[in-house]
């Protein structure tokens, strides 16, 4: 898709507009003077990114360790941490 040019005035007013535009994946062009000077894009989304399905932060059940007072439940760490009753 080509990118699409506005000038600087038209990019400052209708900056929300472009940037809706970017999301859906259009490249713009801004322009000073007829000349280009930016190029809005959208950013890159990086695969790596994402945590794996079998990591322990996404299943802290699974991979708990048993500590010295034995398994506690929500509301027992809740009294312990916060004084909750």
């Amino acid at each position: 898709m080509p990118p699409h040019t506005v000038n600087v005035h038209a990019a400052k007013s209708g900056l929300s507009k472009l940037l809706a535009r970017v999301q859906r994946g259009e490249r713009i062009t801004i322009a000073k003077a007829g000349k280009p000077v930016a190029l809005l894009v959208p950013t890159e989304t990086r695969a790596g990114s994402r945590l794996p399905p079998g990591d322990p932060l996404l299943n802290l059940d699974s991979f708990a360790v048993d500590g010295p007072g034995g398994k506690l439940t929500n509301a027992e760490i809740d009294r312990t941490l916060y004084g909750r009753p």
